[in-house]
């Protein structure tokens, strides 16, 4: 049983017979169907059903030679809203099945972010017609969440906002021109990290941590697309399952000024979400690679 099915509402979901009879129903009253095939023996197919307006389960698997569809493996799926980085993405594909695996490295976050990436047929074609990479991507990040707390947000004025804003910016430039060569950039940021590390180690010793850490971004456990993660609340909606009823929240959260979606569900949750608070969980990270020609259109920019 896939772990972040209960972050979709499916969490009495207990034996595999029901499992079974989830998928079959995913397959026939699929929302999305997309096909790939590289040569006449091998056609590779994915299935994709909606529980609300951005959730889901997606089956992937092939037609063997009597046209019969074999299920590889399923996974549920929530779809983001909103692009979080313009940076340059790479994919490569998960050793055990025909799955992929995106790596993003955007300055704003620090880290190279590796998500499990949801639109996988376009990649496909791409890399079949010999096309890659291409040019003027932009990613879309979204996450599921078994496990989160609401937390009240650090008290800060225009000046505070303004101030970390601007020292947001001027970083970013500094580790761009890091990423350069520029050996001057590199003493700065070093420098830089000194003083933090200095001021923190004095603080903490008085102060709670998350009065001093405002957002966080870090990797969590040995899989290398999840993570932990403490961000400001955006905006969040409750939405219901339509098969289970299950009450859902879904949150834009703002980590490190990047945006990114997250679906958990609302027994998972310990607090009252709110505009201004903040979210701290850990989360499955998945992508969606929105291509020049992309057909999506409820994406914002």
């Amino acid at each position: 049983m896939h772990k972040y099915l209960r972050a979709i509402g499916f969490s009495e979901l207990s034996n595999r017979k029901q499992l079974n009879e989830l998928l079959k129903d995913v397959i026939l009253k699929a929302d999305e169907k997309q096909y790939f095939s590289a040569d006449s023996n091998y056609i590779f197919a994915e299935y994709n059903h909606f529980y609300s307006a951005n959730m889901g389960i997606s089956v992937r698997g092939e037609f063997d030679d009597e046209d019969k569809f074999i299920v590889e493996y399923y996974y549920p799926f929530f779809r983001g809203s909103r692009v979080s980085s313009y940076e340059d993405v790479s994919v490569e594909r998960h050793a055990e099945k025909e799955s992929y695996a995106g790596i993003c490295d955007d300055i704003k976050i620090g880290v190279s972010m590796i998500f499990y990436l949801q639109n996988i047929i376009p990649y496909l074609k791409y890399e079949t017609l010999s096309l890659l990479p291409v040019q003027g991507t932009s990613l879309v990040l979204s996450a599921l969440s078994t496990s989160g707390t609401i937390m009240m947000p650090i008290k800060k004025d225009e000046v505070d906002k303004k101030k970390t804003k601007q020292a947001a910016i001027t970083r970013n430039k500094l580790i761009a021109a890091a990423r350069k060569g520029d050996e001057e950039a590199i003493e700065n940021l070093t420098l830089e990290d000194m003083d933090t590390y200095s001021s923190i180690s004095r603080k903490i010793l008085k102060e709670d941590i998350f009065t001093l850490v405002d957002t966080y971004f870090m990797p969590y456990g040995v899989e290398c697309d999840q993570y932990s993660i403490l961000g400001e609340i955006e905006d969040y909606k409750l939405v219901e399952n339509q098969i289970t009823k299950e009450i859902i929240y879904e949150m834009t959260i703002n980590c490190n000024e990047m945006y990114m979606d997250i679906c958990i569900n609302k027994s998972d949750v310990m607090g009252e979400p709110e505009i201004g608070r903040r979210f701290k969980g850990t989360i499955w990270l998945q992508g969606w690679i929105h291509y020049p020609q992309d057909s999506r259109d409820d994406v914002k920019e």
